[in-house]
């Protein structure tokens, strides 16, 4: 006679919850992947002040690596709305910065404020393009973008590892001559547009209510200033600012500063080093080439990325000077 074998009704009933647990981890799993792979990234920041929101970049050359996301970006949230103080080195970087805005405040964003032309600060504008938000920048910006913007789309693959097209690169609505304030609601930024200086594009975002100086690439901390605007424009600025007391700066390179104007001493004394060896090196009719081999080499072990721009630093101030009166 043959064995049949029955399973106990308490292993049936096992096997039939087992089967159930798992049809529900399966819809779970179908339901969230989407959500798993399309996950938006959102930018870390800080809150360095009421209101004022930092993403601190790294300090480092812009390469296919970091694609350009190096430098100090972030926002500044009013009571009727907010705004952006750079975008970043990349499109992916920028709609991070805007999802970390949209997980901070539900505020609307309504302004996007570039405080100069250098990529790592403004090829994230596109990620704010939709946002009905107002692009904010030095009367002279829309000019550097339009003379240098083909220049960028084409090397930003080689250089940075993105691909950019004109739609990135986004000029001003707004264009600041002078001074120019902003109303946040109950909150008024107040922008100054400087002479020549770290650009010939140099705009800075001062903050009454907390006294904070947004100071973007006036102002390098631990890394080395790079010239591509004016060396005796950039010391001009710097002396003026020094006169002033300030509770936060936030530089465009580096940590934060709330011992103005201590922090800014090693970058005007490179700079006034560069000036006067530079000068000095004309005078003697010293050649360009030979010069770089020499002037402000006693600043090598006290700044990062010095090779990295000591060099053109050098460069740029030979041509600034040595026509000079």
């Amino acid at each position: 006679m043959p064995y049949h074998f029955t399973s106990p009704p308490f292993l049936v009933a096992i096997i039939l919850n087992l089967g159930l647990l798992m049809k529900n981890v399966l819809v779970l799993f179908v339901i969230l992947l989407p959500q798993i792979i399309f996950a938006a990234p959102v930018l870390s920041v800080n809150q360095v002040a009421p209101g004022i929101y930092v993403h601190w970049g790294v300090q480092e050359f812009s390469d296919t690596k970091n694609h350009g996301a190096i430098a100090n970006i972030g926002f500044i949230v009013g009571q009727r709305c907010v705004a952006v103080v750079d975008t970043g080195g990349n499109p992916e970087q920028g709609m991070a910065l805007k999802n970390a805005i949209d997980n901070t405040t539900s505020k609307p964003i309504c302004y996007v404020i570039n405080t100069h032309v250098h990529p790592d600060h403004i090829y994230g504008n596109s990620a704010f393009k939709n946002t009905g938000a107002k692009f904010v920048g030095h009367e002279k910006l829309a000019r550097a973008m339009s003379v240098r913007g083909d220049y960028y789309i084409q090397k930003a693959p080689e250089l940075l590892g993105i691909t950019l097209t004109d739609e990135d690169i986004i000029p001003p609505e707004i264009a600041v001559s002078g001074e120019l304030d902003l109303d946040l609601g109950e909150r008024i930024l107040k922008l100054t547009a400087h002479p020549a200086a770290h650009t010939d594009n140099d705009l800075s975002v001062y903050d009454p209510q907390t006294d904070t100086l947004w100071l973007s690439d006036l102002l390098f901390i631990e890394h080395l200033p790079s010239v591509d605007g004016s060396l005796k424009g950039w010391l001009t600025e710097l002396d003026k600012l020094e006169s002033k007391s300030y509770k936060i700066v936030i530089p465009g390179h580096g940590s934060l500063v709330n011992d103005w104007p201590k922090s800014m001493m090693p970058e005007k004394a490179y700079l006034s080093a560069l000036l006067a060896e530079v000068r000095a090196a004309i005078k003697k009719g010293v050649f360009l080439e030979d010069a770089v081999a020499t002037i402000g080499v006693s600043f090598k072990g006290k700044w990062k990325l010095f090779d990295k721009f000591h060099r053109k630093n050098v460069t740029k101030a030979y041509a600034e000077l040595e026509w000079e009166d």
